[in-house]
């Protein structure tokens, strides 16, 4: 809906500025050069498409403040009542190396529970429901994440209810889920080891979206370094003193992973599903830092892909390479996407990509990559986590408008180098399921190399 208001918004802005002559093309009784015949992937005639439009005098821009115990803080307004804030801190499994595996699991699972002011996590919920308020705990292998939304005029609140869940009692291959033997090895003392050295200013960002910064910043500043300090500070007894910060780079090797199940009943109601073997063969591709990170992000849209059926509509995705030349020929597959995974270090690349694209694929690609960008970011909750995710790994945020522009300058020997680049390292295999027919990793491995360069002597239409 924001969307379509957007458009009519922008539509009307240029509009108005066309000539007599381009506004006539637009009637409906002026059967020549009729609108309703110019497809969609073709510019309207006499018609300037502009990113946005501002009517008022503020600029909007992202504004990031360090405090003086290395906390950064970053904030962009937004018209409107309600407000996001959040914590985005630099640790995860992937930190956990000399830890057992699984703290960050239990850290989740305890946010927002007792603290020195909130005896339970029902009384934290019972304070936000009558401010109107709204929590969630999130961890990845690289980030953790504590958010909050609500009213803007409760953002003290909210601030307090934040500040006492961040400071309360090889890398990306460790596990993200808590194994079943370290649940009883985890303890007070673990976690508050851990958190003494990962949990820190300098590695916090608090994010913030629909306040003034000046605001945010006087009370970050008054719940996180004058009115409290962590736990573990208090009581040097629940620290493990051999225990440091963990800067290990990830190293990608490549794997083989297979798990034989038998998934012939699997189904939870009376209806069977159909037995399936799962298997998801990868290579490395690169960090969020790397200039070949946008044209990564364009070769996973090209690729697409999703499941046999288009649950988003009639031809949802189907110009996509996986579509087109998987899940159109072989019937007997359910799924198959692609995925890209980024991380500050390195990155993940799942389904191979090796064909030569062509300049209509291509611009459909950026397209669909710009769209999905700029829809995202209408939502208060994506802007709230670009912002801290962004600050943690740059020390700024980029606008949209940056990454829109970048997009758009992607070529096709952008993609072919990419490609290349990712078919030049180790094959990673994932599989669960009945695996009997599935062949070797070696023998795969061969067979994508084989493809690869068949595919360069063919096709070489981008010289």
């Amino acid at each position: 809906m924001a969307t379509s208001r957007m458009f009519v918004k922008v539509f009307r802005h240029n509009y108005k500025h066309l000539s007599r002559h381009t506004k006539r093309r637009f009637c409906s009784s002026n059967n020549t050069n009729d609108i309703t015949t110019i497809p969609l992937s073709q510019p309207i005639p006499g018609f300037t498409p502009k990113y946005a439009v501002n009517t008022g005098n503020s600029k909007i821009e992202t504004e990031v403040t360090t405090l003086e115990n290395g906390l950064r803080v970053a904030s962009e307004n937004k018209y409107g009542q309600s407000c996001t804030v959040g914590i985005l801190i630099e640790s995860g499994s992937r930190f956990e190396v000399a830890y057992p595996s699984g703290i960050s699991h239990f850290l989740e699972k305890l946010a927002f529970g007792s603290t020195t002011e909130f005896e339970n996590h029902d009384q934290i919920l019972l304070e936000l429901s009558q401010i109107g308020g709204i929590c969630d705990s999130q961890s990845s292998r690289d980030i953790f994440m504590y958010a909050m939304s609500g009213n803007t005029n409760n953002l003290p609140s909210l601030i307090n209810i934040l500040s006492e869940a961040a400071y309360r009692g090889n890398t990306l291959g460790l596990p993200k889920i808590c194994q079943e033997a370290n649940i009883s090895i985890i303890d007070k003392k673990v976690l508050y080891t851990y958190m003494k050295n990962f949990h820190t200013p300098d590695r916090m960002v608090v994010a913030g979206v629909g306040m003034d910064h000046k605001t945010l910043v006087d009370l970050v500043r008054k719940y996180f370094i004058e009115l409290k300090r962590p736990i573990w500070e208090e009581d040097s007894n629940l620290i493990d003193k051999s225990k440091h910060v963990d800067k290990s780079i990830a190293q990608y090797t490549g794997g083989d992973l297979r798990v034989e199940k038998d998934l012939s009943d699997v189904s939870l109601g009376p209806t069977p599903m159909p037995e399936l073997a799962h298997v998801m063969f990868g290579l490395e591709s690169c960090s969020h830092q790397d200039d070949d990170f946008l044209a990564f992000c364009v070769l996973n849209m090209m690729m697409g892909g999703g499941g046999s059926f288009s649950s988003g509509g009639p031809g949802k995705g189907m110009y996509s390479r996986l579509y087109l030349n998987v899940l159109n020929r072989y019937h007997w597959i359910n799924n198959a996407t692609a995925y890209n995974v980024a991380y500050d270090d390195t990155g993940l690349f799942f389904i191979h990509a090796s064909s030569h694209p062509d300049n209509e694929e291509l611009n459909r690609a950026k397209t669909q990559l710009q769209s999905m960008l700029l829809m995202n970011l209408e939502a208060r909750p994506v802007i709230f986590e670009d912002i801290g995710r962004q600050v943690i790994a740059n020390g700024f945020r980029h606008q949209p408008q940056y990454y829109y522009d970048a997009i758009g300058r992607v070529t096709a020997s952008d993609i072919q180098r990419v490609a290349d680049r990712m078919l030049n390292t180790k094959l990673t295999i994932a599989a669960l399921g009945n695996l009997f027919k599935l062949p070797d990793r070696d023998t795969i491995q061969s067979m994508i190399y084989k493809h690869s360069n068949s595919f360069r002597q063919r096709f070489r239409i981008f010289k």
